[in-house]
């Protein structure tokens, strides 16, 4: 059984975007194939919760291998966006003096529908616990009002030695 809605996902106004990529990108250090968010709409701190979105195209990595004739994200993958979600929260909060929250860990996973592409997928994002060295977020992900996907995400404090900058010589396809 799924549990309640973090947020009604279609009471989300997807057109109004916070943090584009590029804000995004200067919070977390993932770049190219690994790039799981497209957006961030909604941030409130106080209720300690995030929104936002993944647009699924087709010329994503994993389309021509995961499900031939039927693509379907893999769930990893949308773990993956959910964590990014939650670093880009901590970010926002200003937890950090230096480095980024990498993935830690999850827990009560659950991959409850297909995700495909020209899918937007609907990322959501509350913060349980946030320390200095550990996070833990109730996540959930949504295509349309349909939940997809939900679990608890570990975050880690990981440090960088510099900020975190796209390498050209790398072009996303």
């Amino acid at each position: 059984m799924s549990p309640a809605a973090l947020v009604d996902p279609a009471g989300i106004d997807t057109s109004k975007v916070l943090f584009d990529i590029e804000t995004i990108r200067r919070a977390n250090p993932q770049r190219f194939e690994m790039e799981q968010l497209t957006a961030v709409v909604s941030l409130d701190l106080e209720a300690r919760l995030i929104v936002g979105y993944k647009d699924v195209n087709q010329d994503e990595f994993w389309v021509r291998g995961h499900l031939p004739g039927l693509p379907q994200m893999p769930g990893v993958m949308i773990c993956e966006a959910a964590a990014q979600l939650c670093s880009f929260y901590c970010h926002s909060m200003e937890q950090l003096a230096h480095g980024f929250i990498g993935f830690g860990g999850m827990h009560d996973v659950w991959i409850q529908g297909s995700v495909r592409p020209g899918d937007r997928l609907l990322i959501v994002g509350k913060a349980e616990r946030l320390r200095r060295r550990q996070t833990m977020f109730a996540t959930q992900a949504f295509v349309g009002t349909e939940m997809v996907f939900h679990g608890t995400i570990v975050g880690v404090h990981l440090a960088t030695a510099s900020s975190p900058v796209a390498d050209e010589s790398h072009p996303r396809s």
